[in-house]
Parts: C-alpha cells; sequence; structure tokens
C-alpha cells in the first residue's frame, strides 16, 4: 500500500498533497488527495473528513473550487478527496461514452454486473481500502477519528456509507445530493447497469430507502440550491425530507434562492459544513 507523492502546495500554514497508489480493490491506480492543517504534525495526529465529489468530477474540482483549506486550518481537521471511479485504459466506460455512467461515475457502489464487477468498487474503496491506505501511511491522520460529506453523486454516497456504517462516522452532510437514486433518472441507470434489474438490490444503495432502517440517528445536514437545473429531476431532496420526517430522523435541510448546482455554490457554504463536522471531531 506504497503511496507516491505527485504534488503538494503550502496553503493557509498547511499542505495540499496529491498522491498515487495502486489498488487490490479496484484493479488500478489511483489518485487522491489530502490537506493537512498546520496542527497536523508528527505527534500530533488530526481527525479526517473525506469529501465525495459528484459526476465527471476528480479530486481536483473540490480541491481547487470548494475553498474548503482556509477553513479546515482554522478547524485543525484534514480534509481527503478521493476520486469519484476507477481509472485506466483496461478500466470499462460508458459505451456510448455518457457523462452520467462509467468512468467519472462511479456512484459509490460495488458492482455486481459484468464487465463493472472487475472494477466498480467505490464503496469498498472508500469505506476500506483508502483509509487502510491512510492508516498504514506516515501522514499524521486519526483515521479513526472521521467524518464524510460530498456533493451530488458524492452526497449520496457520503449519506449511504454514512447510514449503512454506524458508529463509524462523527458526522455527515451533503450539497445537492442525489436523495434517491432509485427514484431518477441517473441513478436508475447507474443502478441498473451496477446492480442489475432487481430494484430491491438497489435498496442498499438509495439513501430514503436506508433511512427507516438506520440503526445510528446521526444528525444529515443537506444544503439545496434553489435554481439547481437538476432539482427536480434528479435530487429530490423532498423525498429525504419525507422520509426523514417518518422515520424521526435528524436532518437540516436548507434551501437558497438564487443557488445552482455548481462549485460557486459549495464555496459559499463549505464553512457552515466544515464547523459542522469540526465540532463533531473535536467534541
Amino acid at each position: 500500500m506504497s503511496l507516491e507523492q505527485v504534488s503538494a502546495n503550502r496553503m493557509f500554514g498547511g499542505q495540499q498533497i496529491k498522491f498515487k497508489h495502486a489498488s487490490s480493490v479496484l484493479g488500478c491506480n489511483m489518485i487522491f488527495s489530502v490537506f493537512l492543517p498546520p496542527n497536523a504534525k508528527e505527534g500530533s495526529k488530526v481527525p479526517v473528513i473525506y469529501w465525495l465529489s459528484g459526476l465527471t468530477c476528480t479530486d481536483d474540482n473540490f480541491v481547487q473550487k470548494a475553498g474548503a483549506q482556509q477553513y479546515a486550518a482554522e478547524a485543525g481537521v484534514a480534509i481527503v478527496c478521493p476520486d469519484t471511479s476507477p481509472r485506466g485504459d483496461d478500466v470499462p466506460d460508458d459505451p456510448e461514452k455518457a457523462y452520467d455512467f462509467g468512468l467519472g461515475a462511479g456512484f459509490y457502489v460495488n458492482a455486481t454486473q459484468n464487465p463493472w464487477s472487475k472494477n466498480y468498487h467505490m464503496y469498498d474503496y472508500v469505506t476500506s481500502e483508502l483509509p487502510k491506505v491512510l492508516e498504514h501511511s506516515n501522514l499524521p491522520l486519526d483515521t479513526a477519528n472521521c467524518s464524510i460529506m460530498g456533493h451530488s453523486m458524492g452526497g449520496h454516497g457520503a449519506l449511504t456509507i454514512a447510514l449503512k456504517n454506524p458508529g463509524v462516522y462523527k458526522a455527515v452532510s451533503a450539497f445537492s445530493p442525489i436523495c434517491s437514486p432509485m427514484n431518477c433518472p441517473w441513478g436508475e441507470k447507474a443502478l441498473g447497469n451496477y446492480i442489475g434489474s432487481n430494484k430491491a438490490d438497489w435498496e442498499q444503495y438509495d439513501t430514503c430507502a436506508l433511512i427507516p432502517g438506520a440503526k445510528e440517528r446521526l444528525h444529515i445536514l443537506v444544503d439545496q440550491g434553489q435554481d439547481d437545473n437538476f432539482l427536480a429531476g434528479q435530487l429530490k431532496p423532498e423525498l429525504l425530507q419525507a422520509a426523514c420526517q417518518a422515520a424521526k430522523h435528524p436532518l437540516t435541510l436548507r434551501m437558497h434562492a438564487g443557488y445552482d448546482h455548481s462549485y460557486f455554490f459549495i464555496a459559499s457554504f463549505i464553512a457552515d459544513h466544515i464547523i459542522h463536522h469540526a465540532e463533531a471531531l473535536w467534541d
């Protein structure tokens, strides 16, 4: 599980570092990025926030556009940003080269259908392999003290991963998440191809389906732009709100007039999310 450092940049007294490693879970080389705050140093490990990005993204989108490092430096927390899917010439892609499936669109699931099942195990990568890689590295990270957040497809990933792993993550939040992939075109395409035609098998990756049986009632923070082009057709936060109300699951859903699906929206409210996570991680 050796790491190859690709780049490093000084930021807000800390470091933004990009790494490369061979992933046995995904069967390819993977890139991920880590922001280390100024208080992260030998003998002083810091908590970890995982950020999961959305469709078409890599680790770079959040790192370069969200403006989160300033707030992470102030809060003394690290941010780990994995890629959104396996990569490589031998990794299968959408036959039509569409943006919403295949490369850049791993949906944070473990695929069971050919040819996707050989490489597309982003759920295991995020929840198991990457944390172990970090734990066995020389990075000053307290991997046992972690939380998770994400955007769009990554918001779906963050919510489902937190719900499926009670006690592992201290906090969870999302920007513009795909709230019920079972009930939107993006999710139907991804789950149908990765998991198969039996919709009962999809429920394990659908936030609204997981909420009723959640073993931990971890408070969910969601920010959603009201001018988001994908709001009605793909994201459907009203389904999340209804599921949480029915199950008495704590949810703060903030709707913002005039904001869209972009990183301009994320940058506008990322400070609130870093604070939300840091308060839980340093509690």
